[in-house]
């Protein structure tokens, strides 16, 4: 099956949590080896002085790597985050977030990747996790 943002975005719709969708996440762009995803500026996301929180952040780059392991495999397979390690390089404010995710490798059982979030204006990284998930 052909994966495009179009299946990313009814994957949103379908397969995450009431306030997973909350987030408002678009999926943006669809490619060999990535999945990007919009990440809108919304004031309920924002701590003190309007800067992104962290809390949104993880859980937009959780959700950005289940769709890259959808987009890879073509289809949604049940998982489950088992890691994630990440460090908050800089604030964002006053701009969405475009959240990348990488798969580096998927196996029988468990699936490796990256992700980053950088500003969708000016394009500086803020954020970079590394994941481990069970494939169930």
């Amino acid at each position: 099956m052909t994966v495009d943002t179009h299946t990313l975005d009814a994957a949103l719709a379908e397969y995450f949590a009431p306030w997973v969708q909350a987030l408002g996440l678009k999926a943006e762009n669809v490619d060999a080896d990535s999945v990007t995803l919009r990440l809108p500026q919304n004031a309920q996301l924002a701590r003190h002085g309007g800067m992104l929180c962290g809390q949104a952040m993880m859980a937009a780059a959780d959700t950005a790597m289940v769709m890259a392991l959808i987009a890879q495999s073509g289809a949604f397979r049940p998982c489950t985050t088992v890691q994630m390690n990440t460090s908050f390089l800089k604030p964002l404010s006053g701009q969405d977030a475009l959240v990348q995710a990488r798969v580096l490798r998927s196996g029988k059982t468990l699936a490796f990747g990256e992700i980053d979030i950088r500003g969708a204006e000016d394009g500086k990284s803020v954020c970079r996790a590394s994941t481990t998930y069970a494939l169930l």
